[in-house]
């Protein structure tokens, strides 16, 4: 991960890393017999679009770290970078092999290893489709999970 930030880091000369949610570990979700996954939130300010951001430099970052996408979404892998929030978007974007992705990521409702990174970077924002607060989403998925399947990283620096 400390590399992947700094490698979005070089490659924004457009865009600015304005801040980043602290690491947190979680037991994986789908393929359970594998190694726990490691997980973050990054907030930045850019003129490029989704489809850009995710085409040019999360593609990049995915390769130079070297991902493998498999048949199962839910193998291991080195890193996955997705967009969960796009601003106070409501959208779907077409990437160039034909594959659609949504914004927000509907992972933000399902998932506290997607929502509390999030909420800790933008504990105030309503979700762009329900309304709640980011921090009351987080807070009621992490109210859910109860076996102790995530938990903050404060060993890790991403700087």
């Amino acid at each position: 991960m400390p590399e992947a930030i700094r490698l979005l880091r070089e490659m924004t000369s457009t865009s600015s890393v304005i801040s980043i949610a602290p690491i947190y570990e979680t037991a994986p979700t789908g393929l359970l017999n594998q190694p726990n996954f490691f997980n973050t939130a990054v907030l930045m300010q850019t003129p490029l679009s989704a489809a850009e951001i995710k085409e040019t430099i999360i593609a990049a970052i995915e390769t130079k770290l070297n991902r493998v996408r498999q048949a199962d979404k839910n193998a291991p892998r080195t890193i996955d970078i997705d967009i969960a929030l796009f601003n106070d978007g409501i959208f779907n974007y077409e990437l160039s092999d034909g594959s659609t992705r949504r914004v927000p990521d509907k992972d933000i409702m399902r998932f506290p290893h997607v929502a509390v990174p999030l909420a800790d970077l933008l504990p105030d924002m309503p979700h762009p489709e329900t309304g709640e607060l980011l921090s009351a989403i987080a807070a009621n998925l992490l109210a859910e999970t109860e076996d102790g399947s995530i938990w903050q990283r404060p060993d890790i620096i991403l700087g």
